[in-house]
């Protein structure tokens, strides 16, 4: 009985890695014929191949799911240092990409209102005017009665000058999207609030009707404009 077991065994290995190495040879030569394919189907063959990869060496499939989100995120950054003209650095990028598909948020929407915060700069040290509220910080522009709780909200330290670190500043910004159109499910709604904050929101709406400020749509227009990263596995 035992033989027969390890026998099964055996044939059922087999037929796993036979199958493993047709299908990865089968991605290779796709890869190699590759040429007329643009960057976005390249990189796609290259996760799959990995994924091959990671499956017949036994490695944990969770690396297969970085793999995929770091091409994604790459992507992303490359897409928008180049729309800044270099302003907006490769790392923030990768951050920002990474961090978007935690949460779940367009990516696309916070690059665009980090640029209408800015005036296009994307300056971390940017600070802003002088309101009856205080002045507000960093690429994300946020101010000192807001930004200790949203810090609290996503479990990160809070200190005033960390509002100038863009990376701080960028998963702020994530945070509170996120937090916000989780409250509205309504970009229009979630935007305005996050220029106005909660109470001008409300004002907005009870002198207009309707929450589509000019900050919102601007946003959301510029954001429409890129093109989707999408990758299927």
């Amino acid at each position: 009985m035992k033989r027969i077991l390890i026998i099964s065994l055996i044939l059922i290995l087999s037929f796993i890695t036979g199958f493993l190495y047709f299908e990865n040879k089968k991605l290779q030569v796709s890869i190699e014929q590759s040429e007329d394919l643009n960057e976005e189907q390249k990189k796609y063959l290259e996760m799959k191949e990995m994924q091959l990869y990671y499956s017949k060496n036994s490695v944990s499939t969770d690396l297969a799911v970085d793999y995929e989100s770091w091409v994604i995120s790459t992507t992303l950054a490359d897409q928008l240092h180049e729309d800044s003209n270099g302003k907006f650095q490769k790392e923030w990028g990768i951050f920002l990409g990474e961090i978007t598909q935690q949460r779940g948020v367009d990516p696309y929407i916070v690059y665009e209102l980090l640029r209408t915060e800015t005036g296009g700069t994307f300056d971390p040290g940017l600070v802003g005017p002088q309101t009856r509220f205080g002045h507000a910080y960093g690429m994300a522009q946020f101010m000192k009665n807001t930004a200790p709780w949203i810090a609290e909200m996503a479990d990160l330290p809070y200190e005033d000058k960390l509002l100038f670190d863009p990376l701080y500043s960028i998963q702020l910004s994530v945070e509170y999207l996120h937090y916000l159109y989780d409250q509205f499910e309504n970009w229009d709604h979630a935007l305005t609030a996050y220029h106005r904050g909660v109470g001008g929101l409300k004002t907005y709406i009870d002198n207009n009707g309707h929450a589509k400020s000019a900050y919102a749509v601007e946003i959301q227009e510029r954001a429409e404009e890129f093109d989707l990263l999408t990758y299927s596995p």
